[in-house]
Order: C-alpha cells, then structure tokens, then sequence
C-alpha cells in the first residue's frame, strides 16, 4: 500500500507543519490544499515539506483538489487539527488487506476531556457503530479507485463529507478502527456545547429531509454557536459534530 495524506486549510498558519509533521510520518506523501490563505498557510507548508495545490475556498473542492493532485493507491483525508498516531498506517494497511473493504475512518476522541467532550465522543461512536454515520474528521480513508468510482467529494458548502460517505456506505463495505484513536480540539463546541449540538442536529436533520446543502450553509452562518467566529474557516462548517 502507497498512502496519499491530503489535508484542506484555510488559515492554519499556526497548525500546518505539525499536522505536515504527523502526516509524513505514516503517508508516502503529503498534500495540503489551500484556498489562498492569507496568513502564509501554503509556504509553511511547503517549508514542511507538503506538495500544495490550490484550490477555490470550500473543503469539498479543497478535498477533490488534494485527490486529483495525489499519486497512490490510497487516500487518507485528514483535518489540520486532528492528532493521528503513528500506528494509523498499520491499522489501513490491515483493514484494506480485506479486498472486499474500500475504506474506513477511525475512533475520534475531543480533547481536553471536558465532559462535554467525552459526551461528543461517545456520540460519534455510537453513531459510527449504530448508523454507520462519520464525517471528514474522523479521517476518512478509501482506496483510489473507490474514489475515483464514486465520482468523488462534491463542492458542496456544507455535508461534503457526509454526502460522500453515504455514497461509499451504501456501495461497499467499510472498517471502523475503533482500537487506533485519533485526537481533535474540542475548541468547535467548547464555548456552547447544548447549542451546537441543537444546530448541528436541525441541519443534519433537514439535509436528511432534502433540503440543499447551500441552504443549510447560510441557515448555519445564522445560527452557529458563540465563538465559532474565533474558528479557522476550514472548520466553520464542521465545528457542531457530535
């Protein structure tokens, strides 16, 4: 297996060459895809040792942009403020010697583990576990021609990767690795967790109903949580999930 880490950013000045750092060290290469940071995100990147590809502001674009630039047979698809540990590459090797899996994602763990945070991860178990539902923060991976199959992420303004993984969940089998745990900030519920919880699951629940991702997107600028201003772009969309 060759692995492809592809992280979006938007305005990851002081996050990027860590998450370049604990990239390179399971993947056979690196790509960041930047939507024209402002803060110098791409050339802190580059200094990492990243490939950058660039790309109009949105992750679902950003997402596509990283997969068409990568070289290996398989993606992984990772947020800049996830802590992945270095067993993670074992772990996708193993669950991909499976021919008949196509991908998967991982146990997600919020830290500092307020209680709100332990509440937020065992909900993203459960509902991994109970209704196969996950997002992009859980790092996804999935092999290429899986991706390339599926027709890929979609420049979606909002749900661009639940939109994908109900694609790859109702066509092939996938593995939840429940026994690697990443990490990630609290930091998107920590100021409002019952509001953000609230919010998150309306629009779960009227994109489920059919309602346009691009509606939902301008409802959620409405409504999102106190302090969800103080949060990079690049997780102003995803900073509710459970």
């Amino acid at each position: 297996m060759s692995l492809s880490v592809i992280i979006p950013t938007w305005c990851e000045a002081d996050a990027i060459a860590h998450a370049v750092e604990r990239a390179a060290a399971i993947g056979d290469e690196v790509i960041v895809a930047d939507a024209a940071s402002p803060d110098g995100t791409a050339q802190i990147a580059r200094g990492a040792g990243a490939s950058v590809v660039s790309s109009g502001k949105g992750r679902g674009a950003q997402l596509h942009a990283g997969a068409q630039a990568a070289r290996y047979d398989t993606l992984l698809f990772l947020h800049a403020d996830v802590v992945l540990p270095s067993t993670a590459r074992a772990a996708i090797e193993s669950a991909l010697s499976d021919l008949e899996v196509a991908g998967g994602n991982f146990y997600l763990r919020f830290v500092p583990e307020t209680p709100a945070a332990r509440f937020y991860s065992w909900a993203n178990d459960a509902r991994r576990r109970w209704l196969d539902v996950y997002y992009g923060d859980s790092a996804l991976f999935i092999r290429r021609s899986t991706y390339e199959a599926l027709g890929g992420f979609r420049a979606l303004p909002i749900f661009e990767d639940y939109e994908l993984v109900r694609r790859l969940e109702r066509d092939y089998r996938t593995s939840y690795v429940r026994d690697v745990q990443l990490e990630a900030s609290a930091r998107r519920f920590a100021d409002a967790p019952i509001k953000t919880l609230a919010v998150w699951t309306a629009l779960h629940s009227l994109y489920w109903l059919g309602v346009p991702a691009h509606r939902l997107a301008r409802l959620y600028h409405d409504l999102r949580p106190v302090g969800a201003a103080s949060i990079p772009q690049s997780e102003q969309a995803q900073e509710g999930r459970p």
